[in-house]
């Protein structure tokens, strides 16, 4: 008996921590100079899709700003609940990996393909936007 609780306990141990390994929470983005918070990101996922939207901007000076170079929808909408990440999947064949959508980078307007892979057991996200062959990565923390 004292065999199947154990391991029972193993058992639970190892999805909570398996349950880390997804990008799915609140995300603290990291300025790319590394060292200076930039804002809050909750991402979330319904059918199997992630988004993430901008739900706390540390900077007060930024906190009322618009997407004005933004071209689609979110032009000239408040940056603040704004959703950044849209459309991504888990890979198929990396299942580490969830791709497949697109990063708007508000200060540009700019959209990019982007890939997300958790690292360090999910305590961190790495965000990896690309344009055509090039890429910048960014490494989020997890807040929850």
């Amino acid at each position: 008996m004292k065999t199947w609780l154990v391991a029972g306990a193993f058992m639970l141990v190892g999805l909570s921590v398996s349950a880390q390994d997804t990008p799915i929470g609140l995300w603290k983005t990291i300025h790319d100079d590394g060292k200076t918070e930039k804002s809050l990101v909750r991402i979330t996922e319904a059918d199997g899709v992630l988004t993430g939207k901008i739900e706390r901007i540390f900077d007060a000076e930024e906190r009322d700003s618009e997407c004005e170079k933004c071209t689609d929808e979110r032009k000239d909408q408040p940056v603040l609940g704004m959703t950044i990440l849209r459309y991504l999947k888990q890979d198929a064949d990396n299942r580490e990996v969830w791709a497949g959508g697109e990063i708007l980078d508000p200060d540009n307007g700019k959209t990019y393909r982007v890939r997300l892979k958790p690292l360090h057991g999910g305590r961190q996200l790495q965000v990896r936007g690309y344009l055509g062959p090039f890429y910048r990565t960014q490494v989020w923390q997890r807040v929850e």
